[in-house]
């Protein structure tokens, strides 16, 4: 048996899928490893390193060669080696910091990206820890380094205040037994020649969404429970559990709400669109001219690149704006995009300030993103606080329409996501089609886009400064349209 602590982890979580993992790795999806989750670890595992001063890193490369090279540090009595690297038994793991005391007496420490520590990274260094005791090591201490989110960056970075420590090494040589028992079922589960028969449960979320989920359900009927959008997970296995699967069988019985209800009827039945006039009117009458419609786009570097910011903080480096100033006025736009390198915030909110002037309706899709990012940019430069919040103020939810089920359509499949709602309004319109666009297609691509732009040259940083353009007035362009759509409703019915 050959197991990575990653391995081991993914084996805590659900043993099949180290079954699946050895003898089906074509059935996994790989869009559940996101690439700029996998990047983020890095950058923070490549900081951590020097968390206690001069280090020497075993590079990657060939496993045999990472462990020798690793024996050799020791023995040359390297007091801290990143990415330290044993084997035992099949059982391999690499150490993110070793403190090498001397005389095989070591200190591990663990490093994540996360705010908190998780119940999985307790499995993660217990098993670390197991390892190096097999062969022979006294582990002195096993720590988890994780980002310490209170932290606030002013000048440069402080490692010390960036990262907490938290010793989890009684905790680790507590759970030494359930590593030992955890051991004995991955081996006899990756022994067995047919395919484990575990049944699907919440493991398959928790703590990371499985790769082979769309395996595991392949056989259930499409739509079924798991494809309702609005019900929490822990219901949709209680009706899983209940032989509650199908659309069908799920409707009548008296586990869901309201607009799962509304959801199951209008898939199985073809309903029209429910259209709830009086209340679309209700909600457009609180719109007036002139009439703005708003939207960001942010990022959230894991390490704080600039003065006044925190780790995973939300900093906003582009937005794009549409108005009409009057009833059956022009379409006007205007738009904001940093340059990658530079605090983007205040030229952003100044900007913003010369676009939506005071006291004007803004609308935004789910406004509490823009109305939170507005409220964090008014209390970091106050003097210009009372115009930014005079526009916090005076935003109107475009979302609400869709999220109160005023107004539904079979398409939306219980979402009111502005990427649901938008092609089930507008199914034939290639001008609203997210998938036309080149680059960038949605707001997770637009952040990884950003972040990636400071490192570009500068023609190919140009070139995806206009697929971020068009990314992000497409989001405002869609709100108009989307508007538009609900003053229809609203006249005709």
């Amino acid at each position: 048996m050959y197991l990575s602590k990653s391995k081991y982890c993914a084996g805590v979580q659900c043993p099949k899928m180290l079954w699946l993992k050895k003898n089906k790795p074509e059935e996994f999806d790989e869009s559940v490893m996101k690439e700029s989750v996998l990047e983020t670890g890095s950058e923070v595992g490549d900081l951590a390193m020097g968390l206690f001063g001069p280090y020497v890193e075993v590079p990657y490369g060939e496993l045999g060669g990472m462990i020798e090279q690793t024996e050799k540090l020791l023995a040359d009595g390297t007091p801290i080696i990143a990415e330290a690297s044993f084997s035992y038994e099949g059982l391999f793991c690499s150490v993110d910091i070793l403190k090498n005391l001397g005389d095989r007496r070591v200190e591990l420490y663990e490093v994540k990206s996360s705010t908190e520590a998780k119940p999985i990274y307790y499995h993660d260094v217990a098993y670390q820890v197991y390892v190096l005791t097999k062969l022979g090591f006294s582990v002195e201490k096993a720590c988890l380094v994780h980002i310490n989110n209170q932290y606030v960056r002013h000048g440069e970075l402080d490692l010390q205040e960036l990262f907490h420590i938290a010793d989890l090494t009684e905790t680790a040589r507590a759970m030494q037994e359930d590593v030992e028992k955890n051991l004995a079922v991955f081996a006899e589960y990756l022994a067995r020649p047919d395919e484990p028969t575990d049944d699907i449960g919440l493991r398959c979320f928790k703590p990371y969404d499985c790769g082979f989920w769309k395996y595991c359900t392949r056989n259930l009927p499409s739509p079924n429970v798991f494809d309702l959008a609005g019900p929490r997970k822990t219901t949709m296995f209680k009706c899983y559990s209940q032989g509650l699967v199908s659309f069908a069988e799920l409707n009548g019985c008296d586990q869901l709400n309201a607009k799962a209800y509304q959801q199951i009827e209008h898939e199985l039945y073809c309903q029209p669109p429910a259209i709830k006039t009086d209340a679309i009117k209700t909600f457009l009458s609180r719109l007036s001219y002139p009439l703005y419609f708003l939207d960001f786009e942010s990022f959230q570097p894991a390490i704080p690149l600039y003065d006044n910011s925190s780790p995973f903080e939300q900093i906003v480096f582009q937005y794009s704006l549409h108005w009409i100033e009057r009833e059956g006025g022009e379409l006007k736009h205007a738009e904001y995009l940093a340059y990658p390198g530079e605090d983007p915030r205040r030229a952003l909110a100044e900007q913003l300030c010369r676009d939506i002037p005071l006291n004007v309706c803004t609308t935004a899709y789910n406004m509490a993103f823009e109305k939170t990012r507005i409220k964090g940019l008014a209390a970091l430069y106050p003097d210009l606080a009372e115009h930014l919040m005079n526009i916090h103020d005076h935003i109107q939810d475009l979302m609400v329409p869709f999220q109160q089920r005023w107004y539904y359509t079979r398409a939306m499949q219980g979402s009111y996501s502005i990427k649901y709602v938008l092609p089930a309004l507008f199914p034939d319109d290639p001008e609203l089609d997210y998938h036309n666009l080149e680059g960038v297609h949605n707001g997770g691509e637009a952040m990884d886009t950003f972040k990636k732009m400071a490192s570009m040259p500068p023609e190919e940083l140009e070139t995806w400064r206009k697929h971020l353009l068009q990314y992000c007035g497409l989001d405002t362009y869609a709100m108009v349209k989307v508007w538009e759509k609900l003053k229809e409703a609203a006249v005709l019915l």
